[in-house]
């Protein structure tokens, strides 16, 4: 997804500064394809992510995630927020090679332009503190992650590709397969999200797991801390079904399960973008909210829209249509 860039592409740099706002866990599962392009792009520099005004999960229970990606973490610097650091240079002392801006507030970008270095790209005000611009002024992409992208292709001068690995503890691979051990055709369900208006109905979940069961394959079953007061139905519906995610159960761990997985099927949902992180086939149900912002990033993505079905309401989707996805699936 490269656009014409203006000027000859920079040398390698050695440093980078990225610059967010704040990281909750549902916003480091999605940036996670923008910190692997970004080290695809870049495999030799020294990546150093700033969360400006807050905490991020990439130091906290992301960080084992971050691991080969990051270099180093910089919480809550308290960089900007306020007209008056237009009048000091923030990180003194510091300077790189290239800095890269995710948000799009006008004064954030004046403060962070006063930051030592070398090439800026910004999106704010349409690149027009962009060291580097597009040739053409395209739509901005309405989901979040191709707007980062596109800062990753501007300063490389290539498509950004989420190519680097993702690497996860041994220890934890090794419980996802105690947990799940080999053998099983694993076919994942996450019937959760975090608004009842984006859950596909919780019968048609528990439906589509006797199918797999009456198939030969063992049903999966993702529940997320909210969702534990439907474990005793779908226990008592599906007693084949496998729950292997008790409450304290981290991403990291979801993420290794899921990789045991011959398909899986979720919600818009941050258990979707977990699975999507094991880049497993997925299958990603949608009503009211858009795919084009909100699906996941991932090379084997199907997405199954209620709208296709004559309603934006997340139980127009056949259970049918969803069963076979999955069949044509494992075939392929």
């Amino acid at each position: 997804m490269s656009a014409p860039l203006y000027g000859q592409v920079p040398d390698q740099p050695r440093s980078i500064l990225v610059y967010v706002g704040v990281d909750l866990v549902g916003d480091g599962l999605m940036k996670l394809p923008f910190l692997r392009a970004l080290r695809a792009a870049y495999p030799a520099a020294r990546i150093t992510w700033m969360a400006g005004i807050g905490k991020t999960v990439y130091a906290g229970i992301l960080a084992p995630l971050a691991q080969g990606l990051i270099d180093e973490v910089l919480e809550n610097p308290r960089i900007g927020i306020h007209w008056w650091e237009l009048l000091r240079r923030p990180l003194p002392g510091r300077s790189f090679d290239l800095v890269i801006d995710t948000q799009r507030r006008v004064l954030t970008t004046l403060i962070l332009k006063r930051i030592r270095h070398r090439i800026f790209v910004s999106g704010a005000a349409d690149w027009y503190f962009s060291d580097r611009r597009p040739a053409q002024r395209p739509p901005k992409p309405p989901a979040m992650i191709r707007q980062m992208f596109e800062l990753i292709a501007l300063a490389s001068g290539a498509p950004a590709r989420p190519d680097a690995p993702l690497h996860l503890d041994p220890a934890i691979e090794a419980e996802a397969e105690r947990r799940l051990p080999d053998g099983p055709v694993y076919v994942g369900l996450a019937p959760g999200a975090g608004g009842k208006h984006k859950c596909w109905p919780l019968e048609h979940y528990i439906a589509l797991a006797m199918r797999q069961v009456t198939a030969g394959r063992q049903p999966v079953i993702f529940l997320g801390p909210d969702e534990r007061d439907w474990e005793g139905e779908i226990r008592d519906a599906v007693p084949a079904a496998l729950l292997p995610l008790d409450p304290e159960a981290t991403p990291l761990l979801t993420i290794a399960l899921a990789r045991r997985l011959s398909v899986a099927v979720a919600n818009d949902s941050g258990a979707g973008h977990m699975l999507a992180a094991a880049e497993i086939p997925l299958i990603s149900l949608f009503g009211p909210t858009s795919p084009d912002k909100f699906a996941p990033m991932t090379p084997r993505l199907t997405v199954i829209r209620a709208q296709d079905f004559g309603a934006e309401s997340m139980d127009a989707i056949p259970l049918a249509v969803v069963a076979d996805t999955i069949d044509r699936s494992l075939k392929a």
